[in-house]
């Protein structure tokens, strides 16, 4: 007998990007750095006053970044901790020995193009000085400017550039710090809504069995073939994750059903991601996505020797990778499985 196949789609919209790349770098984020601080004291008299000198800083930071539409808004605190080091003044014999402590507020303005965030940074910091004839504290603005990397979906790097000078409270020095750091920044998850995808529903196929040259009416049977449509709705994961949010359970569980109905058919379950990232880590992000499905059909009771799985990255589309529509809509898992399904029925010619 010819059989027929059903196709059923499954497809799970992991994250809405709502512009160009600028979600590759919004929610919330902790980091560290370190570099070189260039810093100099200047005052009233030449014996207050200290030449520039280099010297090792480190710091942490941490913010939350908002996609404004083109361009990204974040703002941001930080602590530097510039380290002390010997400075030369316009006396002779006369050497300081002195670091810095700042803590701050930044807002940060970014426009990102790919995984690259170039910024700038306007805010305010206070400043303490530690050493040998320079103390006091003081305050300023503080200004920066960097370019950050996205190389993986939870982490990046930032080279950057600051400057702060602050007066301090005696009114007779003034401290400026001239920081040059690189810095990897961690970033946490972020939540948006899944796509949902249509079922493919196949058309009623019927075949007659081979019957002899009719002689007189009389009853012969016939195999009638359908394909019954079925729909199931995508499941959701966190954004760059490949782990099974709750609202996924109603929606597998019908594909668990669906297995349990049909006993014989095989279900191939395949991962895709949009064409932003690397296709490496696509690729891996992908068949994860696929064993998460796997996984928890077998905690169902589907046996695994029934499913196959793997990962497409980026390489089969069905929408434009150029809107936030299309990558929603490229973002998904895939269910396949054939069935096939007949019965006879009696009829008079």
């Amino acid at each position: 007998m010819k059989k027929s196949t059903m196709s059923i789609a499954l497809a799970a919209a992991l994250l809405s990007i709502s512009v160009a790349q600028a979600g590759e770098f919004t929610g919330g984020w902790i980091g560290v750095k370190a570099g070189n601080n260039n810093s100099d004291v200047t005052g009233a008299t030449a014996a207050a006053s200290a030449s520039a000198k280099n010297a090792s800083t480190y710091g942490l930071e941490g913010g939350y970044n908002w996609d404004m539409g083109g361009f990204l808004l974040g703002v941001n605190g930080f602590a530097d901790f510039n380290q002390k080091v010997d400075h030369a003044t316009a006396t002779p014999g006369v050497v300081r020995n002195y670091g810095s402590d700042a803590l701050g507020l930044d807002v940060k303005l970014g426009l990102p193009s790919g995984n690259w965030l170039p910024y700038a940074k306007l805010g305010y910091a206070s400043v303490a000085a530690k050493g040998i004839a320079v103390t006091g504290t003081g305050s300023g603005a503080h200004l920066g400017l960097g370019v950050e990397y996205k190389f993986a979906p939870h982490w990046s790097v930032a080279g950057e550039y600051t400057t702060v000078s602050d007066k301090f409270n005696n009114n007779t020095q003034k401290l400026n710090n001239n920081n040059f750091t690189i810095g990897l920044n961690y970033y946490f998850d972020s939540i948006a809504p899944a796509a949902v995808a249509a079922a493919v529903v196949a058309p009623v196929v019927v075949k007659e069995v081979a019957k002899p040259a009719p002689v007189a009416p009389k009853v012969v049977e016939k195999t009638i073939f359908t394909d019954k449509p079925v729909t199931i709705e995508g499941a959701n994961f966190d954004t760059s994750s490949a782990k099974l949010k709750p609202a996924a359970d109603k929606k597998l569980n019908e594909v668990v059903d669906f297995a349990a109905k049909y006993k014989d058919s095989n279900l191939a379950v395949t991962g895709h991601t949009d064409s932003r990232g690397s296709e490496k880590l696509n690729q891996k992000l992908s068949l994860s996505r696929a064993e998460s499905v796997k996984a928890y059909l077998v905690k169902k009771g589907v046996s695994a020797a029934r499913i196959t799985t793997k990962g497409e990255a980026s390489t089969r589309p069905v929408a434009d990778n150029k809107t936030k529509a299309g990558r929603a809509q490229n973002r998904r898992v895939e269910i396949n499985s054939v069935v096939r399904e007949s019965k006879q029925v009696r009829v008079t010619e």
